[in-house]
């Protein structure tokens, strides 16, 4: 491998904070957010919306999740009522 043209790999926590699950794992993505971790060293941290803990695939049970609020806005496009 050519030297200094590559990113950094290194350990990075990705955090799916909607099922309340986290995992540690090597990336070269660089967030500007920390977080410690079990072995009490500090890593940098990926904030995701959709993990293997809240895809419906892998839980088995069905869950809208709508961060962008396309729901709404498809609602208030089309003067839907909830």
């Amino acid at each position: 491998m050519k030297q200094s043209i590559h990113p950094e790999y290194r350990p990075v926590v990705f955090r799916d904070r909607s099922a309340d699950f986290a995992f540690l794992t090597r990336s070269t993505v660089q967030p500007t957010q920390t977080v410690g971790w079990e072995d009490g060293n500090t890593y940098p941290v990926v904030d995701v919306d959709v993990s293997s803990a809240s895809h419906p695939f892998y839980t088995g049970r069905s869950r809208l999740v709508d961060a962008t609020g396309a729901v709404e806005k498809f609602n208030r496009r089309y003067n839907r009522k909830s």
